[in-house]
């Protein structure tokens, strides 16, 4: 391949070799690359930077690559006034723009999707182009977010620069699923919020937004086959239409991102019942929804319809948490139907969680229930669930040693509303502690930090998201043996991650507090 070609021809002049922790000075990519490859030279960022995709199978007829290299114009040069005077500057050190080669014609997005790229920078060319190689435009649209980070402003010249070069990257990430959670149940999150939370994941290469849409306290969203069940909503304005749902979906999409969407059930149901009261087991007892009546399981079928007109990742997620079934017993009529079929309080739990999964499965989804299910009835579990993980260590073991798929988010590392919480935990928490075996270890499909929002709304959201988010997104993205042993010696990669953040308009919090906190006094975003 040409690829291959010039990437070989030039590698003698790679002076240095990353590995392990041993990182580059001045090259703070994040995450970490699986290898990364650099030289002592410089190249200018020329006024007419372009993107080709000569020789590419991928022709880019829904522009999915071409507005990620417009982001990419923009987040390089927003922060500073750029002078393009190149009257003394060696045209051959000019770089003209970016060339890329995508071997896939097919754009669409889901689990598995080859994320790879190779990114090469040469000193020298003429004309100069930047090299991004990727299977997939998703693997390309990360090589895109990493030559961002290469890209500098140049304070004596006043003009972009990448230094370093050659540079050569190579690229993969660990785990297919890298998610994060947000809540819009708990407290609305207009539109343009819930893009910036998306924009920001692209920037860590996190590729799965859990939307934890609806729950007891609010049902914001429009369902078409019920009308009424966004009566549960706090207003009128603080709803989702359909067509709004459906710009989220494809506006992550377009970076990379899938978009799981959650529908918890039986529990963390109480909001449904204001548009259907029907769907309470009575008027005093709210839940978790009513067993017995067909019309429950009538509507979770039409939600569930409805679901995959817009959502169109592979999973759909049904909760199935923190289920108290004393509604159930109290009850009369609900106590009279669990006894004609012979069920108590917990296998009747597991009636639901399991018919809900065969509604959900009939619409085409695989299914990912939290923990409690699996640790209840793992047995009798589809064998597609994917176990979620979030009470504590110990739990993914068991879920691998069964032969069922498990996401790591255990609470005591990995929830942001956990304020206490610092990045350097985050970052250590790893997903495969204790799973020794190969197989078992494929059976971790990743890992997704939650940001719950009872005390999360439009106002703090960023701040509580990142920096510490970043920290898990190594920690899924970066191959292990890259990882840092202690995180004290990331520090200030990662601090310049956050600074690199707060440039591009997103609210990250200092380094140095728990949690969202101020910062502790004056001083440089790098050292807080």
């Amino acid at each position: 391949m040409i690829w291959q070609t010039i990437f070989f021809g030039i590698m003698f002049q790679l002076i240095f070799v990353f590995g392990g922790n041993n990182y580059p000075k001045n090259i703070n990519i994040w995450p970490m690359p699986e290898s990364v490859e650099y030289g002592n030279k410089t190249v200018v960022i020329s006024k007419d930077f372009n993107l080709k995709i000569g020789g590419s199978k991928y022709k880019d007829k829904s522009s999915i690559l071409k507005d990620g290299f417009t982001r990419l114009l923009d987040v390089i040069t927003s922060n500073n006034v750029i002078e393009y005077n190149f009257g003394k500057v060696d045209q051959s050190v000019i770089l003209q723009g970016i060339h890329v080669v995508i071997f896939s014609e097919d754009d669409k997005l889901q689990y598995g999707v080859d994320e790879s790229y190779k990114l090469y920078v040469n000193p020298k060319g003429n004309p100069n182009y930047a090299h991004i190689e990727a299977a997939t435009v998703y693997g390309a649209l990360h090589g895109l977010q990493t030559f961002s980070q290469l890209c500098h402003f140049n304070l004596n010249s006043r003009k972009l620069i990448v230094s370093q070069t050659p540079i050569s990257i190579t690229d993969r990430p660990r785990f297919s699923y890298r998610g994060l959670l947000i809540d819009t149940s708990r407290h609305y999150q207009p539109l343009r919020m819930i893009k910036k939370v998306i924009d920001s994941m692209a920037y860590a290469k996190l590729n799965v937004l859990h939307w934890h849409i609806v729950d007891e306290q609010s049902f914001p969203l429009e369902i078409p086959s019920f009308p009424k069940l966004w009566n549960g909503a706090y207003s009128r304005p603080e709803r989702y239409t359909v067509a709004a749902a459906a710009d989220i979906v494809s506006y992550a999409e377009r970076r990379g991102i899938n978009v799981l969407a959650e529908l918890d059930v039986p529990g963390h149901a109480r909001s449904w019942g204001i548009g259907y009261p029907a769907l309470w087991p009575s008027k005093n007892c709210q839940e978790p929804l009513d067993i017995s009546n067909n019309f429950t399981f009538k509507l979770i079928n039409g939600v569930l319809s409805d679901f995959s007109k817009i959502f169109k990742y592979r999973f759909v997620h049904l909760g199935g948490d923190e289920v108290d079934t004393s509604c159930w017993t109290l009850t009369p009529r609900i106590r009279k139907w669990m006894k004609q079929r012979g069920l108590n309080e917990s296998t009747a739990y597991e009636y639901f969680v399991l018919k809900a999964q065969k509604i959900a499965l009939s619409h085409g989804y695989e299914v990912i229930n939290w923990e409690e299910t699996f640790n209840n009835f793992g047995s009798k579990l589809d064998r597609k669930t994917v176990v979620h993980n979030w009470l504590g260590g110990g739990v993914a073991e068991k879920v691998v040693e069964a032969g069922l798929r498990c996401i790591v988010s255990n609470q005591d590392k990995w929830y942001l509303d956990h304020l206490n919480s610092d990045w350097q935990q985050v970052y250590m928490n790893e997903p495969l502690a204790n799973i020794t075996n190969p197989k078992q270890q494929k059976l971790v499909i990743g890992g997704e930090v939650c940001a719950w929002g009872e005390k999360i709304d439009p106002s703090d959201i960023e701040q509580t998201i990142w920096p510490r988010a970043a920290a898990a997104a190594e920690r899924l993205w970066t191959r292990s043996d890259k990882l840092a042993k202690d995180p004290n010696d990331v520090t200030s990669r990662i601090a310049n991650f956050r600074c690199l953040l707060n440039q591009r308009g997103v609210a990250a919090a200092p380094l140095d507090v728990p949690g969202r906190a101020a910062p502790l006094g004056p001083g440089s975003c790098y050292v807080q």
